[in-house]
């Protein structure tokens, strides 16, 4: 009788080691298909869903509010933040992006935490005072982006991007060889009805419109079917030979000037690193 009890005891864990391995098993593989959420991860939703009419900085634009300094955004809990990306704002232009999976709002929602202010500590690899010469001269930066209200139109404003990005992700930005234009930011050609053909970005559209501004600034509206064509051109505008045209030190001088001349630079804290050439 013993032996029998205790082949009907092993019988009986068997199936509840069996559950507890499968269990395991599960758990093991959930942890793997979900990574740890990385600013990073943030940082590149923000910037294909968000930044075309946030900004890059989250500052604004005259699309969307700021989001960065504005005082109602920083009392928002990260619950009430993660609401209103998933389901948007009924009645204004802000729209519900139920594309998004919970793991990336998670992570917009980390990196807009970032840009409401960064308390590290970060050196300059560079020198700013030169860094502000290439933006508005040999980089010709300034032709398409804007600094606290100076340079260009048709890129992202940048007057607030280098306060909280790290110094590796804005140099490579730089850098980047291929690049992915945001919403609000997509070059086209567009030959409209009487024949003329316009160059420039697609600042907003929906199925029967288009609102377009010309590399001048001029913005213009046009219903679709009163274009012969509408040309979406791959190629950002933003140049791809950054590596090549500047030098190691002339990007680190850069890097520096877009880290120090944001507005809300003051809430991340900043050591001078080198000021000398290499």
């Amino acid at each position: 009788m013993v032996a029998i009890r205790k082949s009907l005891l092993l019988l009986g864990l068997c199936p509840l080691m069996g559950v507890f391995k499968i269990s395991f098993s599960l758990a093991k593989q959930d942890s793997s298909a979900h990574p740890k959420i990385t600013l990073e991860t943030g940082r590149t939703t923000y910037n294909s869903s968000c930044a075309g009419c946030h900004g890059l900085d989250g500052s604004g634009t005259d699309k969307a509010v700021n989001i960065s300094t504005n005082s109602k955004g920083r009392h928002l809990s990260d619950t009430q933040l993660a609401g209103i990306i998933s389901n948007g704002v009924p009645g204004t232009g802000m729209p519900a992006f139920h594309n998004l999976s919970k793991r990336q709002t998670r992570a917009v929602v980390g990196y807009l935490r970032s840009l409401q202010g960064n308390t590290e500590v970060r050196a300059l690899p560079g020198n700013a005072i030169r860094g502000k010469e290439i933006f508005f001269g040999k980089g010709e930066c300034s032709s398409c982006h804007t600094i606290s209200g100076e340079g260009g139109f048709l890129g992202p404003d940048l007057s607030g991007y280098g306060a909280s990005v790290p110094i590796k992700t804005i140099r490579d930005e730089i850098v980047r060889s291929q690049r992915l234009s945001p919403q609000g930011y997509r070059p086209a050609v567009l030959i409209t009805s009487e024949g003329d053909r316009l160059e420039g970005l697609i600042r907003n559209e929906d199925n029967f419109s288009v609102q377009f501004q010309t590399k001048d600034g001029a913005f213009h509206f046009f219903q679709k079917s009163e274009l012969r064509s509408l040309e979406r051109l791959e190629n950002s505008l933003m140049p791809t030979d950054y590596g090549e045209r500047l030098g190691r030190s002339e990007l680190n001088d850069l890097v520096s000037y877009l880290m120090t001349a944001s507005p809300i630079a003051s809430k991340a804290p900043i050591s001078q690193g080198r000021t000398g050439r290499d």
